[in-house]
């Protein structure tokens, strides 16, 4: 089969953003060259991966390590590879994934994931093509395309720190940014046809719904924060509950009546942050918190408030690190909730405890900060 024509069958889609991304991988695919897919979780960025290895004509496997589903302290060994007796359990020896992937392609998903110290190893491989299992001094030659993935912002990692800009530069020679689901509705009916074929191939008897035009109509006004992962479970859950039938508007919000009430929570963060805002932009003591110097002097600020309360302080600390937390998850309630510490249920309440209303929509998921009000 033409390869160009197994790659459409692989990225599956007619829109811009999805024929841009398929003649990336075209392009880079006969250049021994690092590429680095970029996008969010759950749209499909191994793919990038295995459209790369199946048109470079590498005679090797594609080799697939999630960084991030490893624990740091489990995975030199898992890419390196080990002797026997290097550590407890190691029992025999063991080849590590540069050296599975000798001859074909190593996919490193959530390369942002890789702890520090690796980062300093894998740019010694990248540099000198050799590998050292754990527990040896042998240097064995290895031979792979290398592609990696992240859904995180890796240049900002960089500046933060937490990831070495010298092998950044080194893994990121060839960009290929992955376009979400809510970039690509026009693919939606080319999707849906694709998954449901695969469905009836898996699943011998099952009988996957159909669509309206109304049906259709909703699935491409849905923001999909889930991407494709999302649309495939969507798939799966409307093949059990409605299987054979033809499934309307009505049908497809009962069936993502749960992501419903994600945006349902995502719009009272909207308005919780507009409230905190507009508080904080009222309130003195607010701005003493927004606003602090290395020494805070709190004797000075009971001087310079004489009506001072401290209820209204504490909420006020309450409310600033809340916006502080937000802005820093770019409004996703779990990360802010994580970041300070709390539940993300907890944060909702808290968030509604300040007397906040649901009236404002989300977008794909994630809060948009709006402009501090004079």
């Amino acid at each position: 089969m033409n390869s160009n024509l197994h790659l459409a069958r692989m990225i599956i889609g007619s829109s811009f953003a999805t024929c841009k991304m398929r003649d990336l991988i075209s392009s880079v695919a006969d250049f021994n060259v690092a590429v680095m897919a970029q996008g969010p979780t759950g749209a499909g960025k191994e793919l990038v991966a295995r459209g790369i290895h199946l048109m470079s004509g590498r005679k090797g496997k594609l080799v697939a390590v999630n960084c991030a589903a490893i624990p740091s302290d489990l995975l030199e060994a898992e890419l390196f590879g080990y002797e026997k007796g290097a550590f407890t359990g190691a029992e025999k020896r063991r080849a590590g994934r540069f050296e599975e992937a000798r001859g074909g392609t190593l996919f490193l998903d959530e390369i942002g994931d890789m702890p520090l110290e690796l980062q300093a190893k894998l740019l010694r491989i990248l540099e000198c093509r050799v590998v050292q299992r754990v527990g040896s001094n042998e240097e064995i030659p290895v031979d792979f395309r290398l592609v990696c993935a992240t859904h995180q912002n890796i240049e900002a990692q960089v500046e933060e720190r937490q990831f070495r800009a010298d092998l950044l530069y080194r893994i990121n020679v060839f960009p290929i940014r992955v376009p979400a689901l809510a970039e690509r509705r026009e693919d939606i009916p080319e999707l849906l046809r694709f998954l449901v074929l695969r469905m009836e191939s898996e699943n011998p008897g099952m009988q996957p719904p159909s669509f309206d035009p109304s049906g259709l109509t909703a699935l491409q006004k849905y923001s999909w924060p889930g991407n494709i992962r999302e649309l495939r479970n969507f798939i799966e859950r409307a093949s059990v509950l409605f299987s054979g039938q033809q499934i309307t508007a009505a049908e497809v919000s009962s069936l993502l009546s749960f992501d419903a009430e994600k945006e349902v929570e995502q719009a009272t963060l909207w308005d919780a942050l507009e409230n905190i805002q507009e508080q904080a932009a009222a309130s003195s003591q607010v701005k003493a918190i927004t606003n602090p110097t290395n020494e805070f002097n709190y004797a000075s600020l009971l001087k310079q408030n004489p009506d001072f309360n401290l209820k209204d302080f504490m909420n006020a600390t309450e409310m600033a690190l809340i916006e502080a937390a937000l802005e820093q998850s770019g409004g996703s309630a779990p990360d802010a909730a994580r970041i300070l510490g709390l539940r993300r249920t907890t944060l909702i309440e808290k968030l509604r405890k300040f007397g906040m209303n649901t009236g404002a929509t989300a977008t794909d998921g994630q809060l948009k900060m709006k402009p501090r009000r004079a």
